[in-house]
């Protein structure tokens, strides 16, 4: 919580002057850059893009259709594939997934066909004179949908393609998940979260219940009784703990967080701004804390990881972000205390050095202390036990912090469905949500329509 930070000064400028640190990441394309790019793209039969792509993207028929000027027909092949194609644009990790695939990633040729910022491109510039997809027949189907992130939002739109009514129940008072809440603001600026989130309901058919969270105001029980199928898409919300005395200190919290509350900011010049900053983590939401600390006006911010460099699960582009916004990294150190002051305010912390020895992570018993005015965790997250407190929801099978599914995305209780991180953590990727959502909907749809015809009289 930022009442975590109240006793740290706030940034230093006005809100403009901080506002222009989070434009932009990767500047949009040019029309005519939009079409040189286009024009290297080899169109490849069997395209390992595409393939790369975790929505199934036709890579080569969007790019052909930008550089043939069918910038509407570009936009529409992306949409039918991922609803969310244009966050995917800017978040994605691209140069691990469809450029590194590319056929030109090669030392030849130096670099692959940039993929994204052509998806971006086609986006931006569709001009669709209302939503591009119908809505087939009424099926007089209802579905509740729990979580108004990617993957819940993916299955709500591809249920209402399909003919269904959507009823989606969301915990906090904006949707959009971690591309309103969690993603870094220089990578979705402004309020393309929602825009985006607008665009997708102009399809009609999805109603949005804000401020209903399973396990306080609304019930699984209920839920399954009520509509004809559910669909869980309530991503992990529960911040992981380090484990260690002072972890509720003034000045120690976790990064997800503070990237809500710098998300959400209309003056970025009341967020409180630690001078010097630890991060604990290795992943891209610890880089996206690191560097946007330090975008609004932090002197010295560490990363500390338990591991090597060549471990951390931030991609190469993200470490270099960091290192391009002088970040520095700590490696092969491990948490071990949490340093107070005498009105127990973080200081610092104290970390045990480490190293691998015949491929188990081990101390060495030397030890490292950095001073800090604030420590924040970006350790992972994990499920939040409150929403399966009541009998119904218990019957969940979990792994723990994975909901069991089969390959249709079914849980063990029959008409209940789930998707996203809350069945695949670790994924952290906003295109495998979508595709889940997506691929969800169409497993209830089908399972949906097989109830009603056996149950038709013949």
């Amino acid at each position: 919580m930022i009442e975590s930070l109240q006793h740290l000064p706030t940034a230093s400028g006005s809100n403009g002057e901080l506002a222009s640190q989070f434009t932009d990441l990767a500047p949009p394309l040019t029309a005519r850059q939009a079409a040189v790019e286009a024009a290297r793209c080899l169109y490849c039969y069997d395209a390992p893009c595409m393939n790369a792509c975790p929505t199934g993207i036709d890579v080569a028929s969007f790019i052909k259709n930008i550089h043939d000027q069918n910038i509407d027909g570009a936009a529409y092949g992306i949409l039918k594939a991922n609803i969310f194609g244009g966050s995917c644009a800017r978040v994605c990790p691209t140069e691990i997934l469809c450029e590194d695939s590319c056929v030109r990633n090669n030392p030849a040729e130096r670099e692959p066909v940039r993929i994204g910022l052509l998806q971006r491109y086609a986006i931006d510039h569709a001009n669709f004179a209302g939503h591009p997809f119908e809505r087939a027949p009424s099926t007089g189907k209802v579905i509740a949908v729990v979580g108004a992130g990617p993957a819940g939002l993916s299955c709500a739109h591809r249920l209402a393609m399909l003919g269904n009514d959507v009823v989606v129940y969301e915990g906090r008072s904006k949707a959009g998940g971690l591309n309103e809440y969690g993603i870094a603001k220089y990578k979705l600026p402004g309020d393309f979260a929602q825009q985006e989130v607008d665009f997708l309901l102009s399809i009609g058919g999805i109603h949005i219940e804000y401020g209903r969270k399973l396990g306080e105001n609304l019930s699984l029980a209920e839920l399954h009784t009520r509509y004809d199928a559910v669909f869980l898409g309530i991503g992990l919300a529960a911040s992981r703990s380090l484990g260690l005395t002072g972890e509720n200190a003034l000045g120690l919290m976790a990064a997800v967080d503070y990237i809500a509350a710098l998300r959400q900011a209309t003056d970025l010049s009341t967020m409180p701004v630690p001078r010097r900053v630890i991060v604990i983590g290795a992943g891209n939401t610890a880089i996206d804390m690191a560097v946007q600390v330090k975008r609004l006006g932090a002197e010295d911010v560490t990363l500390v990881y338990r591991r090597g460099l060549e471990s951390m699960s931030a991609t190469g582009h993200e470490i270099e972000i960091a290192k391009a916004n002088y970040v520095r990294i700590r490696t092969w150190a491990s948490p071990l205390e949490v340093l107070l002051d005498d009105a127990g305010r973080v200081t610092g912390m104290r970390f045990e050095q480490t190293r691998m020895e015949e491929g188990r992570l081990v101390r060495t018993g030397g030890f490292l202390e950095i001073a800090a005015d604030a420590v924040f965790k970006a350790i992972g997250q994990g499920m939040d036990d409150a929403g399966f407190n009541e009998p119904l929801a218990g019957e969940l099978s979990r792994e723990g912090d994975r909901i069991w599914i089969d390959n249709r995305f079914r849980t063990a209780l029959p008409g209940i469905y789930a998707g996203g991180d809350c069945v695949a953590p670790g994924q952290d990727l906003t295109v495998q949500a979508v595709q889940h959502g997506k691929l969800a909907a169409l497993s209830i749809h089908e399972d949906i329509q097989s109830k009603t015809e056996a149950a038709w009289p013949t």
